[in-house]
């Protein structure tokens, strides 16, 4: 069964831009980066930008992978100003968990957790 998120793969149309966008909010450089694909390793995790849409039906995310965060409202705020749409505002679900997704330039759904 499942032990770990490994990797989130977001599809975009302009990887050049996507890459930039996505160094620029997470402060993580590539350690891959290719035409066909880049990767990003953040904290053990891999975020990957992948410009290949030939077996997308549709663009966007159907399931949404959830990257914990220490400060979501700083979080969610970094990503709408740097023009992510917010898609589901920030609330708390039990527990002192908070959460949130955020919709990408490139129409990925973007999960944002913070655990008390």
């Amino acid at each position: 069964m499942f032990k770990k998120l490994r990797t989130v793969i977001y599809h975009v149309d302009d990887l050049q831009k996507a890459k930039a966008w996505y160094a620029d909010l997470t402060g993580v450089q590539p350690y891959f980066d290719q035409v066909f694909y880049v990767g990003f390793d953040i904290n053990g995790f891999e975020l990957g930008l992948d410009p290949d849409f030939e077996d997308v039906l549709e663009r966007g995310s159907q399931a949404v992978a959830y990257w914990k965060v220490d400060d979501i409202e700083a979080t969610v705020k970094k990503f709408t100003n740097a023009g992510a749409i917010l898609s589901s505002k920030i609330k708390e679900v039990g527990g002192g968990i908070k959460m949130a997704t955020v919709i990408d330039p490139w129409g990925n759904a973007v999960g944002i957790i913070e655990e008390a």
